[in-house]
Formats: structure tokens, C-alpha cells, sequence
């Protein structure tokens, strides 16, 4: 029984094998390399600090449910992904020199953005106020921010909503908010953890995650809701994205992976957002 166990093993392995180089026959590639950075691959960038969106695990592998939409839209497309992790404030620099074909990073949609870059949005995102432990300073709602040190990533949303309520708040006589600036969000949260700042500036779905947990608590949520798209700068490529994410919504890859990470998905066809 134990030969038959392993030769059944043997001749279902030979089988998948065989189905699998069928497949990588039959797949072609529907993007040309004059589009692409790298020839039959989708260079994606991606700043992986945002647990349990993108981000690094124990044993220093890629995670997330960007990362999966990123390898799902590369398997569509028959090419092999990669990622180069970076800061977000160096990534529309590095699109628009060439350096990687994709932002893959749930970086937010505005007009500016969008006037140069083809961006298809597809998650609605908003940003929370993370604090200590236990709320020690009763934040519950903007104006509990005023003069105390907040902490954001560097050049994204977070960083001008800040800005914006600190305005706000200097505007109704309140002390000014102590905007401390990080490379990304998990500075910005260690800093929190030393005490360095009083609160820390996060998408709700890493605030949540974070508070989860339990190493920090969210004081206010839900804040400045704006969808986040994929970015791409070559025309060819970002239509035949859009194609692959249409797909995805038609047989249900999108929604089930909408639904693993609890974040509502769209409910219409993707499209190339204009200004």
C-alpha cells in the first residue's frame, strides 16, 4: 500500500506538472515589452507598511491584499510580477522616470494625480486617529488634536488632512497640532509607541488592524473617505489592467478579496478615472 501511496504521488505530481506547462503555453502574454520596464514582467511598487493591506511578515515575505491584487493582475496578464518595496514619496517620481510600470500601494485618487497618471481606483478608503493604550488623552474628535504631536507618513493624504484640520483648528483659536513627519506609516507608529507623539495618522484598515491587535487604540475613524486606485503612466498597459480588473469583477476574484479583508468593494465597472 505504501508503494501504491507513493506512486499514486509520483504519477498526480507528473500530472500537475504537465497541466501546469500547459497553461504557461496556452497563457500569452497580452501586454508587448516595448510597454513594460522589464521584458514579460509587471514592476509594481509598493510601500509595505500597512498591515493587512501590504505589507512584510516574520520571515521578510510580501503580504497583503494589495500584494494578491498585484500578482492576480500579473497572472492575467501572463507576466511575472515583482515588487520593489519604497517610500511613497518617492513613487510617482520613479513612474514617470521609468522605474517601475505600476503603483501598487492604495495610493489615493485626486485630480492633480490624475492629470498624470492613468489611475483606476478600486477600494474606498478613509484615515483614522490612532492612540496609546487605553485613550490616555481622551481623543474623540479633531479639535482633541490641537497642540498635541501627531505623527503621518510623508507626502500622501494623511499628511495633507493633517495639515487641513491643523488650519481648521488655528482658524477657531486652538492651538496648532505638532505635525511630525515619517518616511512611512510604521515610523510613524513606532514613534507612537515610544511615546514621541501623542497619536499617529493611518488608513482606517491599518488603524483597525493595529487596534486589533492590541497595541494601540483608534480615537476617530471614517475620516476624509477617498477611493485609491492602481497607477500606471503607458496607455497600453493601463487598458489592458483595466480589462484584467473587469474580469475579476465579473467572476468573483475581486469581491472574494474585497471580502477577506472586510473592505467594500465596487459595485460598477472599473474605470480610467479622469481630473
Amino acid at each position: 500500500m505504501k508503494y501504491f501511496n507513493n506512486k499514486f504521488v509520483v504519477s498526480l505530481s507528473i500530472q500537475l506538472l504537465i497541466s501546469f506547462t500547459i497553461m504557461a503555453a496556452t497563457c500569452k502574454q497580452t501586454v508587448p515589452n516595448s510597454a513594460l520596464v522589464k521584458d514579460g514582467t509587471l514592476v509594481m511598487s509598493t510601500n509595505p507598511t500597512l498591515p493587512p493591506l501590504q505589507f512584510v511578515d516574520s520571515t521578510g515575505t510580501l503580504r497583503g491584499m494589495r500584494v494578491k491584487l498585484g500578482k492576480e493582475v500579473a497572472k492575467r496578464l501572463c507576466l511575472k510580477p515583482e515588487y520593489i518595496r519604497i517610500e511613497f514619496s518617492a513613487m510617482i517620481p520613479g513612474l514617470q522616470a521609468g522605474r517601475w510600470d505600476m503603483i501598487n500601494t492604495g495610493i489615493f485618487w485626486n485630480p492633480k494625480r490624475a492629470a498624470m497618471m492613468n489611475m483606476i481606483p478600486y477600494e474606498s478608503a478613509a484615515i483614522s486617529i490612532s492612540v496609546k493604550k487605553g485613550n490616555p488623552l481622551g481623543i474623540s474628535r479633531k479639535e482633541d488634536l490641537a497642540g498635541k504631536a501627531v505623527g503621518v507618513e510623508i507626502g500622501g493624504l494623511g499628511e495633507k488632512k493633517l495639515k487641513e484640520i491643523d488650519k481648521e483648528l488655528r482658524g477657531k483659536g486652538l492651538t496648532p497640532i505638532n505635525i511630525r513627519v515619517f518616511d512611512n506609516f510604521a515610523l510613524a507608529y513606532q514613534a507612537l509607541r515610544a511615546g514621541q507623539t501623542d497619536a499617529s495618522v493611518a488608513i482606517d484598515a491599518t488603524a483597525a488592524e493595529y487596534a486589533k491587535r492590541g497595541e494601540f487604540d483608534r480615537a476617530i475613524s471614517g475620516m476624509f473617505p477617498m477611493p485609491c486606485a492602481l497607477a500606471m503612466k503607458n496607455d497600453i498597459l493601463s487598458k489592458t489592467v483595466l480589462e484584467a480588473m473587469n474580469d475579476m469583477m465579473e467572476d468573483g476574484f475581486y469581491k472574494d478579496l474585497m471580502d477577506e479583508y472586510g473592505l467594500l468593494p465596487n459595485s460598477s465597472a472599473f474605470t480610467i478615472r479622469k481630473p
